[in-house]
């Protein structure tokens, strides 16, 4: 079994039991441009060390799979050029050829679950793009969901998905998708998608409770936590949906596919809303982390 290098901080962690939470780090090289990335990246894990747990953030560097990044670690990814993006299908070819990259939703909750990390959290996951009846392009993330058994709190999937199947694929592997205090299930920028979610609860003793009952039941898979962006920090449906459609449409034109779409996407439409998208992704990525640490304490607890 492949032991990852883990940060000083995580080592501590592991060994005196504290809870910890893995974070992504494709959100640091794909997700937003520089300086705003590092910033979010150490604003995310301070919110998890005021919330009492610790931050892991997750990445491969020249090789080595890392769980945690020291201060000049982020720094340097941050800046980095041509950074692969690992999820389930390139993270162990990346580690064989000492190759550097950035994981994903999937590669994330790979590494965490390897570390003996229960918790993750994230933006928004990946999931069905829309006109896959005719390109089959679905994220591996909703795959890893239905294998691997972490618990990831995200704001919905990425709204510029086709959430209707998103859901239903999740439903159809197995997967609990649980909105956070709400019935609605979330869309990224905004606190609705229009659509329900399929299990609400309201608090993360509850959620840890659930995490921590599938174990017990020997199931298979995490299960997927859809926090609403804060009240003062989303962008509605009826003000995002137009630059998305927009954004959809000049994709389409130009022939941008696979794993370039999603950052294309997300770059047109900060530039659509005069930044507000990213705004509103830094707010709802601290808001997941917030959560995200208080179910890793939760479950330390109830594990006893």
């Amino acid at each position: 079994m492949l032991q990852p290098d883990y940060s000083e901080e995580v080592r501590v962690a592991k060994a005196s039991g504290k809870p910890l939470v893995a974070l992504e780090s494709t959100i640091i090289t794909h997700g937003m441009p520089y300086p705003q990335n590092v910033e979010t990246a150490r604003a995310v894990e301070a919110d998890i060390r005021d919330a009492g747990a610790v931050p892991a953030t997750i990445a491969v560097l020249e090789g080595r799979l890392k769980v945690g990044l020291e201060p000049g670690q982020l720094d340097w990814l941050a800046r980095a050029q041509a950074v692969m993006k690992l999820s389930r299908a390139d993270l162990a070819a990346c580690i064989a050829s000492g190759g550097t990259g950035a994981t994903t939703v999937a590669g994330t909750m790979i590494a965490a679950h390897l570390a003996g990390i229960s918790v993750f959290a994230t933006g928004g996951i990946g999931g069905v793009h829309r006109g896959a009846e005719r390109t089959f392009d679905i994220s591996a993330d909703l795959r890893e969901l239905a294998l691997t058994p972490v618990t990831v709190v995200a704001a919905g999937a990425k709204a510029i998905l086709d959430l209707p199947k998103t859901l239903e694929v999740l439903e159809t592997w197995g997967v609990p998708v649980i909105a956070h205090g709400q019935d609605d299930f979330p869309a990224f920028w905004s606190r609705s998608s229009g659509l329900a979610a399929p299990l609400r609860m309201d608090d993360a003793a509850q959620i840890a409770a659930a995490h921590l009952a599938r174990g017990a039941l020997g199931l298979a898979g995490g299960q997927l936590v859809a926090n609403p962006v804060p009240v003062g920090d989303e962008i509605p449906r009826a003000e995002i949906v137009p630059a998305i459609e927009a954004a959809l449409a000049e994709a389409a034109e130009r022939g941008i596919a696979a794993k370039e779409v999603t950052p294309f996407l997300l770059g047109r439409i900060f530039a659509l809303t005069e930044g507000r998208s990213l705004r509103a992704n830094i707010a709802l990525v601290r808001n997941n982390a917030r959560l995200a640490a208080a179910i890793a304490k939760e479950i330390a607890a109830q594990r006893g």
